[in-house]
């Protein structure tokens, strides 16, 4: 069986464009398997840093830094072997935990168990510098040459330690180096500040109320990493001279924007990063703007869509599998004027993450109208898309008078915990209409 998975590419859309149209909206599914249909074996060579948030907040309980510690241990009990790792204690400064060294060392019985050692005699002093954490990271990383490159941050606080303007110096040095998976345990963190930091690290972020939940959300993450086979994937696009490449955005299994991560490949085409790669499928969302076409005339692409894992210096990318976007222009308004399905859950699902962020935003300013019309709107969004995990989060922060109009009432005490929740889990989405289901709506163009 095959170490290394089999990546399709699938692009829905509706190529026609009225006369005079100009956009072009596709999804381009993505889906590794492998080549038996059986989960990807991971042989492929990884190295995991685990950072642990050890400022003096931690141990407000103490169950929260027992709790952490519980979970790192987790981590590297799950590592395989071979595996490359590290533990980083965060606080003013990032510092090792295991090995004292700079350096990595592979996951085996004996070096699992120092590290835990090491790990359960942590306490907890100081304050919040992320930036700091990362370029520590960074750092050992640099020690193996490639493969997998994962972390797994974990605080319980903002980032009071640095100024902004350095944690975005080490978000720009450290981003597309290795891929960070962030968490904040409590309700003391910001939701905000916690994506911007995953976002450029290609991961994901989550919230942990309850210590307790630690351990499980580690070893669901390391063994996520565990399972990726291929690394530094990126989606290339390649567009017409003619043509404006509008945005390029992950829309499965989350809202992401990558437009801004753009690197130039070659005249026309550029890389989007999409980190490392395992049996799994993502979704994005692709629009072109073009110069209007001859109606009647024949079908042109509009984008050339390929999966690529870039070479070095001198060296050819490697390509994993690619697809096409088309466009041709019609009179006739039937065609013209059919909303893709798949486009338009992703449209929905966007929107309902822009407005949920946008309402609980004004409801924490105090704008309490702008707020109600954003989680209203939000509740139609989430109906209409069958978020169902997003229509109960939503549920906690408002009272629903009537969901097929938005009609809202806010509540007047929200849980804090279910505040954050629905902030932090807000751009989760999900695949919820078929293939061939097809509505009539407002033209693409």
């Amino acid at each position: 069986m095959s170490e290394q998975p089999q990546f399709t590419v699938k692009i829905d859309q509706n190529r026609y464009l009225p006369e005079g149209g100009r956009e072009m909206h596709a999804i381009v599914s993505v889906e590794a398997t492998a080549a038996d249909g059986a989960p990807v074996p991971s042989a492929t060579r990884a190295s995991e840093v685990v950072i642990i948030d050890t400022s003096g907040s931690m141990s407000y309980p103490e169950t929260k830094l027992r709790a952490a510690v519980a979970a790192a241990q987790v981590a590297i009990d799950t590592l395989r072997d071979g595996v490359e790792f590290a533990v980083v204690s965060g606080s003013n400064q990032a510092k090792m935990i295991f090995p004292k060294h700079t350096g990595l060392v592979p996951a085996n019985p004996e070096t699992r168990a120092e590290a835990k050692q090491a790990l359960s005699r942590l306490s907890a002093a100081g304050g919040t510098a992320i930036g700091s954490w990362l370029q520590l990271a960074n750092r050992l990383f640099d020690t193996v040459q490639g493969g997998i490159r994962h972390a797994i941050l974990l605080t319980d606080g903002k980032n009071q330690h640095e100024t902004p303007a350095e944690l975005d110096a080490a978000l720009a040095e450290c981003g597309g180096r290795f891929v960070c998976d962030c968490r904040g345990v409590g309700t003391d963190w910001e939701v905000a500040e916690l994506r911007k930091v995953a976002s450029a690290m290609l991961g994901s972020v989550d919230i942990v109320a309850d210590p307790a939940g630690l351990v499980a959300d580690f070893r669901a993450m390391t063994e996520a990493a565990m399972g990726k086979s291929v690394a530094d994937v990126a989606l290339r696009v390649w567009t017409p001279q003619t043509a404006t490449l509008r945005f390029v955005k992950q829309v499965l299994p989350s809202v992401e924007d990558l437009t801004g991560k753009r690197v130039d490949s070659a005249p026309q085409a550029g890389d989007y990063p999409l980190g490392a790669w395992g049996a799994e499928s993502r979704d994005y969302h692709i629009c072109v703007e073009l110069p209007p076409g001859q109606v009647g005339g024949k079908e042109l692409r509009a984008a050339w869509v390929r999966l690529v894992v870039p070479g070095g210096p001198g060296e050819e990318a490697r390509v994993l599998a690619s697809g096409n976007i088309l466009a041709q222009w019609t009179d006739d308004e039937a065609l013209s004027t059919k909303i893709n399905p798949r486009v338009a859950d992703a449209t929905g699902q966007a929107e309902l993450a822009s407005v949920i962020q946008e309402g609980m935003q004004a409801r924490r300013d105090g704008d309490l109208d702008t707020a109600t019309a954003r989680l209203g709107r939000a509740v139609v969004l989430a109906d209409e898309v069958g978020n169902e995990a997003i229509t109960a989060m939503l549920r906690k922060v408002v009272d629903v008078v009537d969901p097929a109009t938005g009609t809202v009432r806010l509540k007047r005490n929200v849980d804090k915990v279910a505040e954050m929740e629905i902030e932090t889990r807000s751009t989760k989405t999900v695949r919820t209409r078929k293939d061939e289901t097809v509505t009539t709506r407002r033209g693409e163009g």
